[in-house]
């Protein structure tokens, strides 16, 4: 059975959003915080992140998909949060990852479409999750990259291969189409699917 992280991308009704995920099956409510610099969109500035972590009873899953996580991070110290990913493409992503870690969190790291997986092996002694965009980051409602189960697999296989204790996670365009691509991961991520309706979540967990 596969772990289901619920992701919110609308500031319209998002503390419904909240409560009604708070009361459905995910495992976890998954955080995708863009600063317009990283990516070509924005969504919740520090400030917001905190009003909205306070309504959240569910693990939290944040994703970072900002140039410089650090304010971030330390906002976060004092909420249940399960795991703080920053992503590979950023400049000094190994600092944050150690940052993630020091303040207690489980730390993980993300790579765009275009970033071969082999590039993160290095890094999996030091991470708890890597998370796979299937999509180009920033935007939702985008088709999943088929070529994306080949990077899943190498992974899986590596993992498997050093006995290490890490999750995959993959994000975009995850629905129930796309179920024989995403096999080998752990953690589905998904925002339409999932939002138009939550029954959805159990086809998600017993992919």
């Amino acid at each position: 059975m596969k772990e289901v992280s619920a992701s919110i991308l609308s500031k319209k009704n998002i503390f419904k959003l909240i409560d009604d995920l708070n009361k459905s099956n995910t495992d976890y409510i998954h955080l995708d915080i863009m600063d317009n610099k990283f990516v070509p969109n924005k969504f919740l500035t520090v400030g917001e992140t905190l009003k909205v972590l306070d309504k959240i009873t569910k693990k939290i899953d944040a994703h970072l998909m900002v140039e410089n996580p650090e304010l971030y991070i330390k906002k976060m110290a004092l909420y249940n949060v399960s795991y703080i990913t920053v992503h590979f493409e950023i400049k000094d992503y190994k600092k944050y990852i150690d940052m993630i870690k020091n303040y207690g969190f489980k730390a993980g790291i993300s790579i765009k479409p275009k970033t071969p997986v082999e590039a993160i092996y290095d890094l999996l002694n030091d991470i708890s999750v890597v998370l796979i965009m299937s999509v180009e980051p920033g935007l939702s409602g985008q088709e999943f990259i088929p070529s994306t189960k080949e990077k899943i697999d190498k992974l899986r296989s590596e993992i498997k291969r050093r006995n290490l204790n890490v999750k995959i996670s993959v994000d975009g365009g995850i629905n129930n189409q796309v179920l024989d691509y995403v096999k080998n991961a752990d953690i589905l991520v998904s925002c339409s699917y999932v939002l138009e309706d939550y029954n959805n979540i159990d086809i998600l967990k017993n992919a």
